[in-house]
């Protein structure tokens, strides 16, 4: 585990947000966002409204400015996304997880918790400089935003279907590329 278990999984939801503005764009519906919600762990108020996912929906522009801004505009940007919300860090305990911080209340929007609980991730990273785990997908027709949690930081495409694509390339290259043949 590169960082702790709630940082990490903000990255990850973050990721997914900023990422399903990418063909194919996903989370379009409320149903979609009513998943979205379950699969990456939320807790407290959700109103499960189209006005709630448009304002979700708004944050991936700003998020995916985070996500790929240099330390100190990184730094910048979420002191301003704290202090607009108001967010006081507490420590909080729910089933399943054990001690965690939240920094506004669960009756909160969903849309100001995720952007809040994406800056507080965003502290360790910028803490222990590991932007470098952020980084634009390889894949050069598409704009999505890679996480790379691995150890020896070699992912370089955001899913699996960019790095099928890319392997597939690079596999019928070699396949038409002239073989050379060795002098003895």
């Amino acid at each position: 585990m590169v960082f702790t278990h709630d940082t990490e999984e903000a990255l990850q939801a973050t990721v997914a947000l900023v990422n399903a503005a990418e063909p194919p764009v996903t989370l379009t519906t409320v149903a979609e966002l009513d998943a979205f919600f379950v699969r990456h762990g939320y807790t407290g108020r959700h109103d499960s409204t189209r006005a709630e996912l448009d304002e979700v929906l708004a944050l991936q522009a700003p998020l995916r400015e985070l996500l790929t801004a240099d330390r100190d505009a990184a730094a910048r940007l979420v002191n301003k996304m704290l202090a607009d919300a108001g967010a006081v860090p507490q420590l909080v305990r729910h089933p399943p997880l054990d001690w965690h911080i939240h920094a506004v209340p669960s009756d909160a929007p969903l849309a100001t918790r995720i952007l809040v609980e994406t800056a507080m991730a965003m502290i360790d990273v910028i803490r222990d400089d590991e932007l470098s785990r952020l980084a634009v997908c390889a894949d050069s027709d598409c704009e999505g935003i890679v996480l790379d949690l691995s150890r020896n930081r070699s992912r370089r495409y955001c899913s699996t279907t960019c790095s099928n694509r890319n392997a597939q390339a690079a596999h019928r290259a070699r396949r038409t590329q002239p073989r050379s043949h060795r002098s003895r």
